[in-house]
């Protein structure tokens, strides 16, 4: 049997359209890759947000090391002895020695020529988010343990006692402290890494910060991990002897 051109020219047009139709996506199957795509984000997006957030640790762990350069340079011009003032440094604002407005003082210059509130250099963590004229745009505190004798520091049982019992500043020889690879002498003010409600710093037993201890090295430790110390929380304000005692 013969076919027409006509029949033949109809023929080659639904072959076509029968291949067009089996190449299209149906609303099935564009469902189902855009809740692939939809699956593959929600895998992917926290992990690069951890990356992000392990870099700041990072550079935040890096702020720490300096900082330890310029104790060790401030201990070598001071006879060996830490940075020390009578508490508070200041009435106006009110801020301890603890507070960026204090230490910075006496580290700063062995850091970054003119350091301050304005120019914090290393003295700030990357993911902070307290407000900045609060501490001076300082994240890290400075243990009290350092500047106060063993005695002094076993005779203070509670955070307030920081504020509403100030004893005067005692010179802490480098000498005394027992185990500075234990001892935390700098370390994050807030959980900035892992951001908490109502964050009580170092008396607050959640969250997670960046410390420094007195051997130079820095970690990134659970605050709960830490040893208790005279007030019963994860204070190294307050380390059972002081200086020569342990927090971790």
């Amino acid at each position: 049997m013969f076919i027409t051109a006509k029949a033949a020219a109809r023929s080659s047009r639904k072959g076509e359209d029968r291949r067009a139709q089996s190449s299209a996506f149906t609303l099935i199957e564009l469902l189902i890759v855009i809740a692939i795509i939809a699956l593959a984000a929600s895998i992917l997006l926290p992990a690069l947000g951890q990356s992000r957030e392990a870099a700041r640790i990072a550079v935040c762990e890096s702020n720490l090391r300096q900082q330890m350069v310029a104790f060790e340079a401030y201990t070598r011009d001071y006879e060996q002895f830490y940075p020390a003032a009578d508490d508070p440094v200041s009435l106006s604002p009110f801020c301890w020695l603890w507070m960026g407005q204090g230490f910075r003082g006496f580290i700063g210059p062995y850091l970054v020529p003119d350091i301050n509130a304005q120019n914090p250099g290393v003295l700030t963590c990357p993911s902070e988010t307290t407000p900045g004229e609060e501490y001076e745009r300082t994240s890290y505190a400075y243990s009290l343990a350092f500047y106060h004798s063993s005695e002094q520091i076993n005779s203070l049982s509670s955070p307030t006692d920081t504020y509403t019992n100030p004893q005067p500043a005692v010179g802490c020889n480098t000498s005394l402290v027992r185990r500075p690879a234990n001892k935390i002498m700098v370390g994050e003010w807030a959980s900035n890494h892992a951001p908490l409600d109502a964050d009580q710093g170092w008396w607050d037993l959640r969250g997670r910060r960046t410390y420094l201890f007195a051997d130079g090295h820095a970690a990134y430790l659970k605050a709960g991990a830490l040893l208790r110390a005279c007030d019963a929380l994860p204070d190294p304000h307050l380390t059972i002897n002081g200086v020569a005692g342990t927090d971790y």
